[in-house]
């Protein structure tokens, strides 16, 4: 009896993890909040806004400058004491079923108070699904690299720090459809990853830009070489 009763539930075992059950946090949802808009910035089409980010950016010779609105950020804190959601971020709609990489060179408007303010890369599903890479002052004035997933909530995670003498990096998001990574670079040739993670966003997703300055008044971040391919890194560590 004991043999057949370990059998058996082997097999349901078996079962539950060749069709495991969706988690409804990764179901995507088309968020409401988003509103058409038509800007080309470097030869990207972008077409949703949120938090009126289309009057944030202009673009003088390929260089995009975004103005964060003030004390505004894009966050889910799993306690619920700091959560922000009024952020303003510049979207371009895309085909997840495809590889891709979205780049760009990055510099923040640092100042002596703006904690938290950052340029971030953004990939968004819906409000509580979704990741960005920041370029971003800590709380002890430290610049660094960091980056935020959320599913739900929001996880928090400080990266390397960043010489404050350097101005701009380097940050690249990479995915083959299954599988997307994060990098940054100091010199655009040598990449570091920060992150890697199972690629579960739906067919269709949106890549976005922000300025964010969530305890200051301002926070002029901008973005060159802003781009976007239909491949993917070929080694996943090394981000090349």
């Amino acid at each position: 009896m004991k043999k057949y009763l370990f059998l058996a539930m082997a097999t349901m075992m078996a079962a539950a993890c060749s069709h495991p059950t969706a988690d409804k946090t990764t179901q995507v949802v088309e968020s409401s909040r988003l509103t058409d808009c038509n800007i080309s910035l470097n030869g990207l089409h972008f077409t949703k806004s949120l938090n009126g980010a289309e009057k944030q950016v202009s673009d003088s010779a390929g260089i995009i400058t975004f103005r964060a609105k003030p004390q505004a950020d894009f966050f889910c804190d799993p306690n619920g004491k700091i959560s922000q959601d009024d952020a303003a971020i510049l979207f371009m709609e895309i085909d997840n079923k495809k590889p891709f990489t979205y780049s760009a060179k990055v510099k923040t408007g640092f100042t002596p108070e703006g904690t938290y303010n950052a340029a971030v890369l953004f990939v968004y599903a819906n409000d509580t699904l979704w990741q960005k890479l920041c370029f971003e002052q800590d709380e002890r004035g430290t610049h660094r690299v960091v980056s935020v997933r959320t599913i739900g909530t929001s996880d928090d995670n400080n990266h390397e720090v960043v010489n404050e003498d350097t101005e701009s990096i380097y940050f690249k998001i990479s995915s083959d459809a299954q599988t997307i990574a994060n990098y940054y670079s100091l010199d655009g040739k040598t990449w570091q990853m920060v992150r890697l993670y199972k690629n579960e966003y739906g067919d269709k997703i949106y890549l976005g830009i922000c300025s964010q300055a969530p305890q200051s008044d301002e926070c002029i971040s901008t973005f060159e070489n802003l781009q976007l391919t239909t491949d993917h890194v070929k080694d996943f560590r090394l981000g090349e």
